[in-house]
């Protein structure tokens, strides 16, 4: 596995995990735990946004080129970042809307469940062979 696929995995999964706190939290007995953990990586949210984006742009750059075909990997990724990063693209300014932060209802439930879906979409490329 090399190092650009490995941050991209792990890109999906600790940018999920942020996206996804607000309904990781609700779970019993760990919720807590979660928030914390979040509490602490929020401030590097951004980090792993950038990575995000270079690793997904690197891999959908290689694949629409040489092949063999584009994978799901590196739009989770793309799409992670973006959301990760909407202030600081400054999308917000100029949408006029905010992310809308992950909790249990409404928009912040649709960004909460494609978190979760990026966790186990960087797991899934953690087993999957290159």
């Amino acid at each position: 596995m090399s190092v650009i696929a490995l941050l991209l995995d792990l890109s999906n999964i600790f940018g999920g995990f942020l996206l996804a706190i607000g309904l990781l939290a609700r779970l019993p007995s760990v919720g807590d735990n979660l928030a914390d953990a979040a509490r602490k990586l929020g401030p590097l949210g951004w980090i792993v946004g950038v990575i995000a984006l270079i690793c997904g742009g690197y891999y959908l750059i290689v694949h629409l080129t040489s092949g063999p075909r584009l994978f799901h990997f590196e739009v989770v990724a793309i799409i992670a970042g973006v959301l990760l990063l909407w202030d600081r693209l400054g999308l917000a300014r100029r949408t006029g809307q905010e992310i809308p932060e992950s909790r249990s209802t409404g928009a912040g439930l649709i960004v909460a469940i494609f978190g979760v879906i990026a966790i186990l979409v960087g797991l899934q490329g953690l087993f999957t062979p290159n």
